[in-house]
């Protein structure tokens, strides 16, 4: 079995929109994915019905899509990311932090082009950056460093990253964010399973680990494209000694942009991978 619990799409930072993805999992030969889009889970519903629709046509077994998402938190001017599986997306305290995550990520992207403006007399409209995402989706850094190239203020949409969408530039504002320790609560009183994404990202991911586990925090991605064999086994023994399940994904935005290569599933992911989270599910559930 070939899983993928880690994928965006153009709801957020990613390339494709959820129909493509769920093409492109089918081609790649996964059986079962999860979409983690950054703040939203809008293209879930997109991605289940299309699959459906393919099966069907095909009269084969749709392909399984696991709900999830990706939550940006900030936590002592760090960015953690914390990923969620099988919450309940009606929940309404999930619901609400979803909310307050995409009004954060407004009220940032209109400070951000007021100050490229003032400062730089790069004038992005609002609604161009908006254009750019799926509607409804989150606008992230992605989109106004695409806003700002397409607006001439820069050559390459990594210029715009170098000069203006980091933390050391002053026109770039950090976004009001939710904590990592909140995120993981809610995501957990929804009924989801809580994961630490990509700790190799995060200084000091270890002892955060153990932190989180006391606001309900359940896995660590140890499988990351950004991980090493080496990183790969330090995180599964972190997750085992502290008895979280362990999970991986491959973070997939687009297409490497080198060589055009479809990087989806490419992670090996063991299969005892999903047969623990499936575990991991039905405990909850029945403690619950």
């Amino acid at each position: 079995m070939k899983i993928d619990l880690h994928i965006h799409t153009s709801f957020s930072d990613g390339a494709f929109p959820p129909e493509k993805i769920v093409d492109t999992a089918i081609d790649v030969g996964l059986n079962a994915i999860a979409i983690t889009d950054h703040d939203n889970v809008l293209a879930y519903p997109i991605a289940v019905n299309y699959a459906k629709k393919i099966a069907k046509e095909n009269a084969s077994a749709p392909l399984e899509i696991i709900p999830g998402v990706e939550i940006n938190t900030i936590y002592k001017n760090t960015e953690i990311h914390i990923l969620g599986y099988f919450m309940n997306r009606d929940d309404s305290d999930f619901a609400a932090m979803l909310k307050q995550q995409q009004a954060a990520r407004i009220k940032q992207t209109n400070e951000i082009i007021t100050l490229l403006s003032k400062k730089e007399g790069i004038h992005v409209q609002f609604e161009k950056i908006k254009s750019l995402v799926a509607p409804g989706g989150s606008i992230g850094r992605p989109h106004i460093a695409k806003a700002i190239t397409l607006a001439g203020g820069t050559s390459s949409v990594m210029e715009a990253y170098n000069k203006y969408i980091n933390d050391d530039s002053p026109v770039y504002v950090q976004r009001k964010t939710i904590s990592p320790h909140d995120a993981i609560e809610i995501i957990y009183d929804a009924g989801g399973i809580p994961v630490f994404a990509h700790p190799f990202d995060v200084e000091d991911a270890e002892n955060l680990i153990k932190e989180f586990m006391h606001y309900g925090l359940r896995g660590v991605e140890a499988y990351h494209r950004k991980h090493s064999p080496a990183m790969v086994e330090y995180y599964s023994s972190i997750a085992e000694k502290c008895g979280l399940i362990i999970t991986g994904g491959s973070d997939f935005h687009a297409p490497n942009p080198n060589n055009g290569q479809i990087i989806m599933g490419k992670n090996f992911i063991p299969e005892w991978i999903y047969d623990s989270l499936m575990k991991e599910k039905k405990q909850l559930d029945l403690a619950r």
